[in-house]
């Protein structure tokens, strides 16, 4: 599990309220499969500028727009570092990651907003990706690959 993945479960816990304290983050990376010291998370909330409330850890004020995209990484870095394989089926795209990166990248999808996607299922390794018909997911198909060129 990498650093990259494990910022973009940071972001995502963020984004659902603030996260009380230190330990409280590292128990809910811990169900998630992250198993992180105190040292590494202190790092990871300096580096994703996280700040310290009265309510806990959340993101500054004016990180809204950086909210919607998980972790501080673009749609476009975390395809080509994570994304291995894009296939398509009928009007479904099946997108094969690293282990462990497919929820980040799924979230990162989510968070473009595109209008191909209807919705997305992510496992460990895997993306499902639902739309609303074959021809848009070819087109889909052909954005991904076109991230991944880059």
């Amino acid at each position: 599990m990498t650093r990259l993945s494990r910022h973009g479960v940071i972001l995502d816990l963020i984004k659902q309220g603030p996260v009380a304290n230190q330990d409280d983050m590292r128990r809910e990376l811990g169900k998630r499969g992250f198993r992180v010291t105190q040292a590494t998370l202190s790092r990871d909330i300096h580096r994703l500028g996280l700040v310290k409330m009265p309510q806990g850890y959340t993101l500054p004020q004016n990180a809204a727009a950086a909210a919607a995209q998980p972790a501080v990484y673009g749609v476009d870095r975390l395809f080509r570092e994570f994304v291995r394989e894009v296939r398509e089926a009928q009007n479904l795209l099946v997108v094969k990651t690293a282990v462990g990166s497919a929820q980040p990248v799924a979230a990162a999808l989510d968070g473009e907003q595109w209008p191909e996607v209807v919705g997305t299922i992510a496992g460990d390794d895997a993306i499902l990706i639902v739309t609303p018909s074959n021809k848009s997911a070819q087109k889909l198909e052909q954005k991904i690959r076109g991230l991944l060129a880059k």
